[in-house]
């Protein structure tokens, strides 16, 4: 039997904070890290609020410093999806105490971080200029900081891993892909750790306004803890978000040869497409069904044993009725006995990134059995009344099994399946 793939390090960037520790202590707080917009000026836009990292001015207790993460002369080098990747690589690398001095693993480590959008707010900048003083004033770093994969890069080219370098750029389908991606590398022997996860940037003026002329947005602003409300009968569209969740994943073999300690299973990942729409996904849920099908299969489990999903659910009308036709396709008459929750009731929607941050903390249910909730449902969608999304409040309650699910424009659909490391950590 192939060594389980098992997570040995997490970090953590996310508008609850950074930190896998005093973000999960938040969120089990339902606390909510959505806000006004405070970077820009939003008079002439119509969506006003977002899930914004705080800065270390505005949380003293787990803000974002950037002077512990890079130089202020690298800083114009750099775009923030950058700046937040390097900031989560380097929590889960410590954690995972993987910081490869030889060239064989350096040769071994692969660095696949996603993005939905990549260094938008680079381009709409490097825009402006042009618009005011001419091409002539445009940065030389500009296209490696808006390039997609720069992420990826920056971390590698700052730890030397010189493993297999990627970057999915499936929309909000794009860290489980990355996550999903690693494991195979793993299992191919292409690799023997991976670096996996996420990392968006892209609240910016013309992001917003453009998700806004699709009427995916909430634009609610007198309340904005409240606007991200998924599975409500008066959700009205999701909230964005930013940050990046990455973990460093390798074999349980490999992690115990090392002294590294497991933290949670990778047990089952599944990935499809809708071949359907560019921005919805069927009414009955049929090609995400297809991936957690998928997922299950590999984690060779029935779905009744999944104790714990955390749901894609965006809080908007159409979405969150698909994923759950999709969910009762799956489960069956064993979803109501299922805690069911969306985190993005408390982040808002990190686009590419949400995967990443939402695998970590379906490994944080596992880890420490409980469940998160969902805030803001105060009148369950008529339809999914017979369900248990945990609302308001988590709960302690045994997880062997969890269900990850992303979805996104363009029909991609993922699933990743994380479990209880302790029955074969004794193996």
């Amino acid at each position: 039997m192939d060594s389980p793939i098992v997570i040995t390090g997490m970090g953590l960037v996310s508008p609850l904070g950074c930190g896998v520790k005093p973000v999960w202590q938040r969120l089990l707080a339902a606390q909510s890290g959505i806000g006004l917009i405070d970077r820009f000026d939003t008079a002439d836009i119509p969506i006003k609020i977002a899930g914004l990292v705080p800065d270390i001015e505005q949380d003293a207790l787990a803000g974002f410093d950037v002077n512990q993460v890079v130089e202020k002369k690298e800083r114009k080098k750099l775009d923030l999806f950058s700046i937040y990747a390097l900031a989560a690589a380097k929590e889960a690398l410590q954690q995972a105490n993987w910081l490869p001095k030889s060239e064989d693993d350096k040769q071994a480590t692969a660095t696949i971080i996603a993005t939905g959008i990549g260094g938008l707010s680079t381009i709409t900048q490097a825009l402006r200029t042009m618009d005011s003083r001419g091409y002539k004033r445009l940065s030389p770093f500009t296209a490696p900081a808006f390039l997609a994969n720069l992420a990826a890069g920056n971390v590698s080219i700052k730890y030397g891993f010189k493993g297999p370098l990627a970057c999915p750029v499936t929309a909000c389908a794009a860290s489980l892909q990355a996550i999903g991606d690693g494991m195979r590398l793993l299992r191919s022997g292409e690799a023997n750790v991976a670096l996996v996860g996420g990392a968006e940037a892209c609240v910016d003026p013309f992001s917003l306004a453009s998700f806004h002329a699709l009427k995916a947005l909430s634009s609610e602003s007198d309340e904005p803890a409240k606007a991200s409300r998924p599975f409500d009968q008066t959700r009205n569209g999701f909230v964005m978000g930013e940050g990046s969740g990455l973990m460093v994943i390798e074999t349980l073999a490999h992690a115990k040869a090392r002294g590294a300690t497991p933290l949670a299973l990778l047990s089952g990942y599944g990935t499809s497409s809708d071949a359907y729409h560019i921005t919805a996904g069927h009414e009955d849920g049929q090609g995400a069904a297809a991936a957690i099908t998928r997922a299950l299969k590999t984690a060779a489990i029935k779905p009744r044993e999944i104790n714990y999903i955390n749901a894609h659910a965006t809080s908007t009308q159409v979405g969150d009725a698909a994923e759950v036709a999709a969910l009762r396709g799956v489960f069956a008459e064993d979803l109501p006995n299922i805690a069911i929750s969306s985190t993005k009731s408390s982040t808002g929607h990190l686009l590419g990134a949400a995967g990443g941050i939402e695998s970590i903390i379906s490994a944080m249910a596992i880890i420490n059995d409980v469940v998160p909730p969902t805030l803001n449902l105060t009148n369950v969608d008529n339809n999914f009344q017979d369900l248990d999304f945990v609302p308001n409040h988590s709960r302690t309650q045994s997880v062997q099994h969890a269900l990850c699910n992303g979805f996104g424009f363009g029909g991609v659909n993922a699933a990743l399946i994380v479990s209880k490391v302790d029955d074969y950590d004794s193996k």
